[in-house]
């Protein structure tokens, strides 16, 4: 129980606070910029790995949960009670930021400023250099695990640096569906639900495919 616990409150804290700087930049007439968002979605989710690393392994993250299954780290029967952990959280940050800024329209989302198919690929590649990242400085050596809190945030804020303004750089459809749900805007959901769990599935399949070799 005190990892699911611990699922859902990395997952509130990060939609919390990334999704919350999106709209109080707006709210506030872009005082943050687009670094400045981008800042606090790396900062958050290397917070949560230091907080809750030792508990629950800080997935905040569905596609991340099931690729850690695939990659033979994680039992499946703890599957859907971290997706729903994660949900909960995410689901509960949302509907605290809808009550806080009713007006907000997007509440945070992630939609498409291109094409359909322009984010997919944008959300694919993403996912795919996270998910490395997470699996390669997780299960590497003692030092280089130390330091995997910043090297996922510090992609995290890649991403978002480079992509952000494009698709959104969710890499996370829990991210994306709680927005979406409580704003009513699902038109290209698909995209966030899909996209990030295909990067996360070829990046696992690399890693294995390197580990095997090695």
């Amino acid at each position: 129980m005190k990892r699911y616990i611990a699922e859902t409150l990395g997952t509130f804290c990060l939609i919390f606070s990334g999704t919350g700087a999106i709209i109080i930049n707006q709210h506030t007439g872009g005082t943050l910029g687009h670094i400045g968002i981008c800042i606090v979605f790396g900062l958050i989710v290397t917070a949560m790995i230091y907080t809750f690393g030792s508990v629950s392994g800080t997935h905040i993250n569905p596609a991340v949960t099931i690729c850690f299954w695939v990659a033979g780290l994680f039992p499946a029967k703890e599957i859907l009670p971290y997706i729903i952990s994660q949900v909960i959280g995410a689901f509960t940050a949302s509907a605290l930021l809808m009550l806080m800024f009713p007006e907000n329209e997007g509440l945070g989302g992630t939609y498409p400023s291109g094409s359909n198919g322009q984010s997919f690929v944008l959300e694919v590649v993403l996912m795919f250099m996270l998910m490395l990242t997470i699996l390669f400085t997780t299960q590497g050596s003692k030092e280089v695990q130390q330091l995997a809190g910043w090297a996922i945030g510090g992609v995290v804020l890649l991403g978002a640096l480079f992509a952000g303004q494009i698709s959104g750089a969710s890499m996370n459809p829990v991210r994306s569906l709680s927005p979406a749900f409580f704003s009513g805007n699902m038109s290209s959901l698909w995209v966030y639900l899909t996209a990030p769990t295909i990067g996360a599935l070829l990046a696992t399949f690399t890693w294995r495919a390197m580990k095997e070799v090695k």
